[in-house]
């Protein structure tokens, strides 16, 4: 296959990973990561780059969350979040637990607990140990569990001090959703700062819970289109990371079929498998690979498939870290070459 490059953007113009992502038109997609769990707690700002490590609440707690990540191989992402001066509470610390549901979903089942700041590791604790399928108090808890699970979260990242890119533009876009679309919504959708959840070169860069989909490149002017729901899903296209449920080409395929159904389909029931891929050694990423989407409308009931074919078109130069000197590296871009409903 042929590979097109295009120009690299200058190193002496810009120190911001994002800016050179965007100006060699890097598609996000497909870089959204792919969990079952999102831990979320609320931690006072300024951040450190290894905020985990130093927070006195969740130090003690790395060594479960090593072993669940990194031995058991579970799909966790722990964030932090901002307390806010309208949600948050004086003494108490909020921990939002979001985890898949069943195999075929759309969204995220959460949990929320407002628990006194010295309960909040014995919670995360308990979570952590639910998980692991260890015996655990969370039951304890539920005196502390909130009954608001209709409510919309959106978490920007502003972790500065991990990539300047992240405070540099996301706080600005967290400003503007803070600021006008969180009042507008008379209690159903509140916004968030959020530490780092991938994608220095997309930023700004957003979560969308509970339903699980990642946004970069934000720029104000499709803020009310991804709020509202409410114009051409196309005008979002190069703006959408891919749904969290999904992994990387299972991704791929999903916007495409989205873009082709518009904003219904984020409402179904989902579930994607990886039928082939092209077998490369460790650290290279395959040309191709053919995907499945099983699917189901949770209103008319109706079933069925969708098998999609995906290949490499090519390369751009991107930069992961915004340094004064940016290294640029290689990422190949894909494109759906073929997709068919097959039920």
């Amino acid at each position: 296959m042929q590979t097109e490059q295009t120009n690299q953007f200058p190193l002496t113009d810009c120190r911001f990973c994002s800016l050179v992502s965007q100006a060699n038109k890097e598609d996000p997609i497909g870089t959204a990561g792919s969990y079952d769990h999102w831990l979320i707690m609320e931690a006072p700002q300024p951040w450190s780059q290894e905020i985990f490590q130093e927070n006195p609440t969740t130090k003690s707690l790395m060594g479960l969350f090593q072993e669940l990540i990194f031995q058991q191989g579970v799909k966790l992402r722990p964030m932090l979040i901002a307390p806010d001066r309208e949600y948050s509470h004086s003494g108490f610390t909020r921990v939002l637990y979001y985890h898949r549901p069943t195999q075929m979903f759309s969204q995220f089942e959460k949990q929320e607990f407002i628990v006194p700041e010295e309960e909040a590791n014995a919670l995360l604790t308990a979570i952590l140990k639910q998980l692991m399928q260890q015996p655990n108090d969370l039951s304890k808890f539920q005196q502390y569990q909130q009954q608001n699970i209709d409510i919309r979260e959106l978490m920007v990242c502003t972790h500065a001090q991990v990539d300047l890119a992240c405070g540099r533009f996301g706080t600005p876009i967290y400003r503007r959703l803070r600021k006008e679309y969180a009042p507008a919504s008379n209690g159903k959708l509140r916004v968030w700062q959020t530490t780092h959840f991938g994608g220095h070169q997309f930023a700004p860069t957003l979560v969308d819970l509970p339903q699980g989909c990642l946004w970069g490149h934000l720029k104000p002017e499709v803020l009310d289109l991804l709020v509202n729901e409410n114009g051409l899903v196309a005008d979002l296209q190069h703006y959408y990371r891919g749904w969290t449920g999904f992994s990387k080409f299972e991704q791929i395929a999903d916007r495409e079929i989205w873009m082709q159904s518009g904003w219904s389909w984020l409402k179904y029931l989902k579930a994607g498998k990886v039928l082939a891929i092209e077998e490369v050694t460790e650290g290279q990423d395959a040309d191709w690979a053919e995907v499945r989407i099983d699917f189901a409308d949770p209103h008319s009931r109706r079933t069925g498939a969708y098998e999609a074919r995906i290949e490499s078109c090519g390369e751009i130069m991107s930069a992961f870290n915004s340094a004064k000197e940016l290294e640029l590296e290689a990422v190949k871009q894909y494109r759906v070459s073929r997709l068919v409903q097959v039920e």
